[in-house]
């Protein structure tokens, strides 16, 4: 079998003498940052490609999400899922706002909505759910509960680039999405990140924090950040749109693959999609059962050992860092599914430049 490394994602890089003119724009005009002509542009068309109403771009999606927080003015207790990257929970601490954790579903992986209305206090203000491998939350469920009790929904999104349900993008969902451009996602501009707005007047105040909460020469009306989207990333982004719908199809395929492959194999359980109409195929997990010939450490281990480098999201927990498991509601006790999923998860190689002999030798590997 070939010796070269075989990652568990790969950025997407079109022919950089395509992006040449982009940065000769950029160099002719000078404008670098503060919303330039590219930046405005990227806002236009992933606007149209996402069939979204207003989007509000970030230097990345964890400021994205620390902003979706204060525009909202959260406080209190956020409801969220210990199974996600630890950003997710990040953002809150971050905020001064205190993370509850209640446990995922144990066939979609997202956040469980029976759980939910258990863990709402006095002192709730929100729900954050993950749209999970970019597979939709319960969003009816959700929305039905923070409705009953006067809760705001902040979507991470950071998975979900171009996922749809049958009314459209999942991103419209909730009173913010929050998404990640970052260089392992679907659609990447190296760093970035941005949220979803569902009208003028929110957006304006997105823009205003994430600029220092500077509106002009002289007046400053929030206690903002420095969020913005500088002209080379939002160039790389109005490129990779070019590209996005073929390197999706080719995720597709191997997704395909993988899913012919591994059906029915003992011991191997393929995470399911989860009613989406368009996925991204952004990540491909499978869970290592008791029944395969190896624990998911073992197998971990054995195709590190042959150059495939898999990962295991979700694992640890973000309930069993340092900074959580102290809480109450980080108990394994509370969370006996994702901490049961952590346990067998394993994301396997998934990127379009993934050759056909490279994802061979993986299937090959856990075939044995």
């Amino acid at each position: 079998m070939s010796k070269k490394n075989i990652y568990v994602t790969q950025p997407y890089l079109p022919d950089l003498n395509e992006f040449m003119p982009y940065l000769e724009s950029i160099w002719e005009n000078k404008i670098l940052t503060n919303g330039g002509p590219m930046h405005e542009s990227l806002e236009k068309e992933l606007c149209e490609y996402l069939g979204v109403n207003e989007i509000a771009l970030f230097n990345n999606g964890t400021i994205a999400l620390l902003t979706a927080l204060q525009a909202l003015r959260i406080t209190g207790e956020v409801i969220t899922t210990p199974y996600s990257f630890v950003a997710t929970a990040h953002s809150l601490l971050w905020n001064g706002i205190k993370p509850i954790f209640v446990d995922i579903d144990p066939v979609t992986l997202n956040i469980d909505p029976d759980k939910i209305e258990a863990a709402i206090t006095p002192q709730t203000t929100a729900i954050m759910p993950v749209h999970c491998y970019g597979n939709p939350c319960d969003i009816e469920r959700i929305q039905e509960i923070a409705d009953n009790y006067n809760l705001k929904v902040i979507y991470d999104a950071a998975h979900a680039f171009g996922v749809t349900d049958k009314g459209g993008s999942i991103l419209r969902h909730g009173d913010l999405s929050a998404i990640s451009f970052h260089a392992t996602k679907v659609f990447n501009t190296f760093e970035g990140g941005a949220i979803i707005c569902p009208d003028k007047k929110t957006k304006v105040r997105i823009n205003n924090l994430k600029n220092f909460g500077i509106v002009d020469e002289t007046t400053v009306v929030a206690p903002g950040i420095n969020g913005k989207m500088s002209e080379i990333n939002a160039a790389f982004g109005l490129l990779q749109l070019k590209h996005v719908d073929k390197t999706i199809q080719r995720r597709k395929e191997i997704d395909e693959n993988y899913r012919n492959v591994f059906a029915g194999l003992k011991g191997i359980t393929v995470v399911p999609q989860s009613g989406q109409v368009d996925a991204n195929y952004a990540y491909f997990p499978i869970l290592v059962e008791d029944e395969f010939r190896m624990n998911r450490e073992e197998l971990y281990d054995y195709l590190k050992k042959h150059n495939v480098y898999s990962r295991r999201y979700f694992y640890p927990l973000i309930s069993d860092f340092s900074m959580y498991k102290g809480m109450k509601s980080a108990s394994k006790e509370n969370l006996p599914v994702a901490n049961e999923i952590a346990r067998k998860v394993l994301c396997l190689p998934i990127y379009p430049n993934l050759t056909n002999e490279e994802q061979q030798k993986v299937i090959s590997l856990i075939l044995g």
